[in-house]
């Protein structure tokens, strides 16, 4: 059983940034993928990044390239969305997700409750 906290949103101006944290309970978080998905108002949850396991490899969806970074230091059992140059569109709950399968992501065994950025223009 794995439980997942997130934290670090908040309220930004149009072009700030936010590092968004996600610390995992259990002893083995090192042999779990990794994900943040987003999930807007009246919209689907989508992707927003994955990391494999010793965090060598990563991927972001198309619309976050170049402006976020996830990271994980698997020492400390936490994950970390680093959000630079952020937009409107950007507004969402931020969900961290953990599988035991890169591929698996999208249907995460285990979810976090979620945290709140909200971006002004």
């Amino acid at each position: 059983q794995v439980q997942l906290v997130e934290s670090g949103g908040g309220l930004v101006q149009a072009g700030g940034s936010l590092r968004l944290s996600c610390a995992a309970s259990g002893r083995t978080f090192s042999s779990y993928a990794m994900g943040w998905f987003r999930q807007a108002p009246g919209k689907e949850r989508e992707f927003v990044a994955g990391i494999k396991y010793s965090g060598a490899y990563t991927n972001y969806a198309d619309f976050v390239k170049g402006r976020f970074t996830i990271s994980r230091d698997n020492a400390k059992n936490t994950v970390y969305l680093q959000m630079n140059s952020l937009k409107p569109e950007d507004t969402a709950v931020y969900y961290c997700a953990a599988d035991p399968l890169y591929t698996g992501l999208g249907s995460a065994n285990y979810w976090g409750q979620g945290t709140q950025v909200t971006v002004s223009s």
